[in-house]
């Protein structure tokens, strides 16, 4: 439901995203997702071009899924909510929805889950009690 999500990202439904029967091409979903797991660590204050420099890790995408309800048409206005939904030893569990902008249809859901990793082994790594503690932080908000 539309009021799980505490946060939400607006979005308009560009023509360069339609495909020939008129819908958003299916891969552009997750874009959107991306853009609002973006906007997400913006809002929620984390300095996603700092990490790597600063920690020597980053968080590397391991499994993307997109469950399409409903098409969704040039020019809608519509939101993706996002949240984490999971904080594992080395991962991020992202649930994130779309709905319509001014009602709670909704089109899509999503899962996106990220692992941090060493950026000099390749290997996964702990969350740190820092990102744990934002993240906590700002969805208890």
């Amino acid at each position: 439901m539309k009021n799980d999500y505490s946060f939400l990202f607006d979005f308009r439904v560009r023509y360069s995203e339609i495909d020939g029967q008129g819908v958003v091409f299916n891969a552009h979903y997750l874009t959107y997702f991306d853009v609002a797991i973006t906007e997400f660590f913006r809002q929620m204050g984390f300095d996603y071009a700092a990490y790597p420099k600063e920690t020597g890790c980053d968080f590397h995408l391991v499994k993307s899924l997109v469950n399409y309800e409903k098409p969704l048409l040039f020019d809608t206005e519509f939101q993706v909510g996002c949240r984490i939904v999971k904080i594992g030893n080395s991962s991020l569990v992202f649930e994130l929805a779309v709905f319509d902008k001014g009602t709670t249809d909704r089109y899509a859901t999503g899962e996106i889950i990220w692992v941090n990793t060493d950026q000099s082994t390749h290997q996964a790594v702990r969350v740190s009690d820092d990102v744990r503690s934002m993240i906590n932080s700002f969805q208890t908000k």
